[in-house]
C-alpha cells in the first residue's frame, strides 16, 4: 500500500516535468502515477476491512521511507541528516502507537 502511494507520487513529479495540456508524456506519467496511488488507496481501504484504523493508519507513514528512497536514486536528490531524523522519529512514532 506505502509503496504503491509513494510510487504515485513519484510519477506525479515526472509529470510535471512536461508542460500541462495534452501530451503523450504529461498524460503518461500522469496516468501510471493515478493508477499506483488508485492502487495504494484501494489497498489501504482493503486493509481496513481487516486490521484497525488505529494500526493501518500509522504505517501509512512508511510512505515516507520510499519517498526517500525513490527521491534519492531516481531523482537524484540530498538525503540530509536532518530529512534521515525526521523519517525515523515518523518511524518510531508509528511503531509506538501500532504497540
Amino acid at each position: 500500500m506505502t509503496l504503491f502511494g509513494s510510487l504515485g507520487g513519484f510519477f506525479f513529479k515526472k509529470a510535471s516535468d512536461h508542460p500541462l495540456g495534452f501530451n503523450v508524456p504529461f498524460i503518461t506519467k500522469l496516468g501510471i502515477g493515478g493508477t499506483f496511488y488508485m492502487t495504494g488507496a484501494l489497498l489501504n481501504i482493503y486493509l481496513l476491512t481487516l486490521l484497525p484504523y488505529t494500526v493501518v493508519y500509522p504505517i501509512t507513514s512508511v510512505t515516507y521511507i520510499w519517498t526517500m528512497i525513490l527521491s534519492a536514486y531516481f531523482l537524484h536528490e540530498k538525503i540530509t541528516i536532518k530529512k534521515m531524523i525526521g523519517v525515523l522519529l515518523i518511524s518510531l512514532g508509528s511503531v509506538l502507537l501500532v504497540l
